[in-house]
């Protein structure tokens, strides 16, 4: 029932949340995620079964050895408008292909840090502006940390990436492709997790517990223990034992549902991020990950101060050091051949030096026996 314009109960104030509820349905809403993981863990399905739809095609990775010589993390920008009962959603979907696939990954998570910060930075600089109306804004309101389902514990890469995103974003950890454990082995995989997280001191995500509220409490609680949620991301329909049309996976021993909570957790990862706490993820990002970023800026730089830029990409590193390591082996093999230049000028020199004392030698030898003629000479005539 609509309430009447002009009612007698009260002053009013109770209507305001119909009143915000206008303005926002009105509105609409933007959300940003970004997804973190090695290639290959399901990330861009998880993203469609999130939401339902096809926001980015499968990758094809039999191509992957060709792009191994780049070495390094890129950052895609997929963007849609989702409608679901006349309520509009842009979301903005952040990819980071490349993450994690080499051999080498030191430096990997520097692209990603310094895309949360440049969006921060980005929207700092707008504010600052005497025109704020038409702001864009890619703040990273949830990133979801795709853990390699390896049965055994977070990886040193994991660990460190993880240090670094959870200062920054809302972070929720995510076991990729559960199915392939077992109920026994995934519950001892999220229970190593949690350790290390408590023991790196990792800041994750926490649903906020409302103490007027017990059943969002109690639901918040289990949130946060199911944590990190084990994933299965499906969007094709398979058909159970029991004739029902679902989404999941078909293999011979039966079908894991990407919906069944005694296969996985999806429904309480889609319940964190979109239907109870989507709201929460944004005013957090806004007011602790966004507000920290700015006062650490304001507080070392003068108002209106550019950002001094940090040209450290892994990439140009690399190719730095291998021109310096060329550079400097040039430099030793000229070395060695000046060195070897000069021992063959000093042993010329000795020689031309004692070719000289050999002429000297001559000569003195020759003048001794020129004055010897001479005396002989002399003698003779004055006889």
């Amino acid at each position: 029932m609509a309430t009447a314009p002009f009612s007698d109960d009260g002053i009013g104030i109770a209507n305001l949340p119909n009143q915000r509820h206008k303005i926002v349905a009105k509105r609409g809403a933007h959300f940003t995620v970004m997804v973190v993981g090695e290639s290959g863990l399901g990330k861009t399905t998880l993203i469609n079964t999130l939401f339902s739809t096809e926001l980015s095609p499968t990758k094809n990775y039999t191509k992957r050895h060709q792009k191994q010589l780049d070495k390094l993390t890129e950052v895609e920008i997929i963007k849609a408008e989702l409608e679901e009962k006349q309520f509009k959603t842009k979301l903005t979907v952040i990819d980071t292909p490349g993450f994690g696939d080499y051999v080498n990954n030191r430096d990997s998570w520097t692209p990603i840090v310094d895309f949360i910060d440049d969006q921060h930075e980005a929207y700092m600089r707008q504010e600052q502006q005497p025109q704020r109306i038409d702001k864009i804004d890619l703040r990273v309101h949830a990133c979801l940390y795709f853990i390699r389902p390896t049965g055994h514990t977070l990886k040193p890469l994991d660990i460190e990436i993880m240090k670094r995103l959870g200062t920054r974003v809302n972070l929720i950890p995510v076991i990729a492709k559960a199915d392939t454990l077992t109920q026994n082995d995934l519950f001892t995989f999220k229970q190593r997790i949690r350790q290390v997280i408590q023991a790196q001191g990792i800041r994750i995500y926490q649903p906020p517990i409302e103490s007027d509220d017990e059943v969002s409490a109690d639901h918040a609680r289990v949130l946060s223990e199911a944590m990190p949620f084990s994933i299965i991301g499906s969007t094709e329909d398979v058909t159970t034992l029991d004739g029902r049309v679902v989404k999941g996976r078909e293999y011979l021993w039966g079908v894991a549902e990407v919906e069944n909570e005694n296969h996985c957790d999806f429904r309480k990862l889609r319940s964190l991020l979109i239907r109870t706490y989507m709201l929460d993820l944004i005013s957090t990002t806004e007011d602790l990950h966004y507000e920290n970023y700015r006062q650490a800026q304001m507080e070392t730089r003068k108002f209106g101060e550019q950002k001094p830029r940090k040209f450290e990409n892994p990439k140009f590193k690399e190719e730095e050091e291998a021109l310096r390591k060329r550079f400097t082996e040039q430099v030793k093999a000229e070395e060695a051949r000046f060195r070897q230049w000069e021992q063959h000028l000093i042993a010329e020199r000795d020689r031309l030096n004692k070719d000289l004392e050999l002429a000297h030698s001559a000569i003195k030898a020759l003048e001794a026996e020129l004055d010897n003629l001479q005396v002989g000479y002399r003698s003779t005539n004055r006889r």
